[in-house]
């Protein structure tokens, strides 16, 4: 396990999964920590390895009273948090794509030929796609990086909640932002559970599963 990690009990990180509306907000995170929860996190796959994921992590209680007016249906979850990471999909994501897998080559994760095919394949595709079709596959991209991160945190002992509800259309430009490069996926509040929430029924495989 990595340094902070506490558990790597796959039932226990899945199933002990839950929404949570309320934290101990004693509880702090230290940023050393936040930093190796993130870097785990970003393990999750994305199209043609392009990572467009970025994180505004706020833990400071300034930062977390600007992000309440933003968040008014939770601003309890928010206040009583360790901290709230908000996660934003780049839409220039492909500027990063030569020190991707220039990297990559370096590490020796691939031959430099390979490294050149690809970026020479893709690279001139993705920066002649239509905005649609690039914010569809970064969405996407954000969303699988949204999961795995609340399960690392559970792996760490802490507790998460996914939100959807705040002002979207001003949160990038609150935190300094081109609101027109990043786009807002999710609030993922973090810290250490008041409770043990609820549990929740889930609709039967046969109901929600087609078999051809």
């Amino acid at each position: 396990m990595n340094n902070f990690q506490k558990t790597n009990d796959f039932n226990e990180i899945v199933y002990g999964r839950r929404s949570i509306k309320e934290y101990d907000p004693s509880v702090k995170i230290s940023r050393e920590e936040m930093t190796e929860i993130l870097a785990e996190a970003t393990s999750a796959p994305s199209s043609i390895n392009m990572q467009p994921w970025r994180f505004v992590v706020i833990d400071s209680e300034e930062g977390k009273e600007t992000l309440g007016d933003l968040a008014k249906f939770n601003k309890e979850k928010v206040l009583s948090s360790s901290a709230v990471i908000a996660v934003f999909a780049d839409m220039n994501n492909i500027d990063y794509a030569e020190e991707i897998y220039g990297k990559a080559v370096e590490l020796g994760y691939m031959p430099k030929e390979i490294k050149e095919f690809q970026l020479n394949a893709f690279k001139p595709l993705y920066e002649a796609m239509p905005e649609k079709n690039m914010r569809e596959t970064i969405i996407l991209d954000a969303g699988l990086v949204s999961m795995q991160l609340m399960l690392v945190a559970r792996a760490h002992g802490y507790d998460t909640n996914p939100i959807g509800g705040y002002e979207k259309d001003q949160i990038a430009e609150v935190y300094g932002l081109d609101k027109d490069r990043y786009i807002p996926i999710m609030l993922i509040t973090i810290g250490k559970a008041a409770n043990e929430g609820f549990q929740t029924y889930r609709l039967p495989v046969e109901t929600i599963t087609t078999w051809k």
